[in-house]
């Protein structure tokens, strides 16, 4: 098996790790870099428990090889938070009720920053389009969609 030196950005800290190619970025995030918060839900890009920002946009990080990521940067859902302060969509994740078993709850946030990063003010529609690929088995999705609204709007009298 072939390894790899790569070097991406992981929540604001540089880190260069030697790779197998067929290593994903769930698993390495997961395993080398101890960041447990994105979850192995299907391995199979189906259920977006494991979605991350790369580069700023979502992916599932079960389907991207690790050697794609050299030089990239990568945000989790431990990187969200900044100066000991929950982001928009966490604290309105919690005030609304948007967590149930918690499971999907990483990709879900991860999907909503990036949302709101595109567009402060989504409609309805929008909101559930960008969540899309990310699947709740608990909650029926309508405290998770009042939640990112709640979201906008804290994320707004922030700015």
């Amino acid at each position: 098996m072939a390894f790899h030196e790569i070097s991406l950005t992981v929540n604001g800290s540089l880190e260069q790790v030697r790779v197998p190619s067929n290593l994903t970025l769930m698993r390495l995030l997961r395993e080398s870099l101890a960041l447990t918060g994105t979850k192995n839900g299907c391995s199979a890009g189906e259920c977006g428990a494991c979605t991350v920002l790369l580069n700023g946009e979502p992916v599932n990080s079960c389907m991207v090889l690790a050697v794609e990521c050299d030089g990239a940067e990568v945000i989790t859902v431990e990187g969200l938070a900044s100066d000991g302060q929950l982001n928009p969509v966490q604290a309105a994740m919690m005030q609304a009720g948007g967590v149930q078993c918690g499971f999907c709850t990483p990709g879900m946030l991860i999907s909503a920053r990036a949302l709101l990063d595109r567009n402060p003010d989504p409609g309805e529609d929008e909101i559930s389009e960008a969540l899309v690929g990310n699947l709740c088995r608990c909650t029926g999705y309508i405290r998770i969609l009042e939640s990112i609204k709640e979201a906008a709007k804290l994320q707004a009298t922030r700015a």
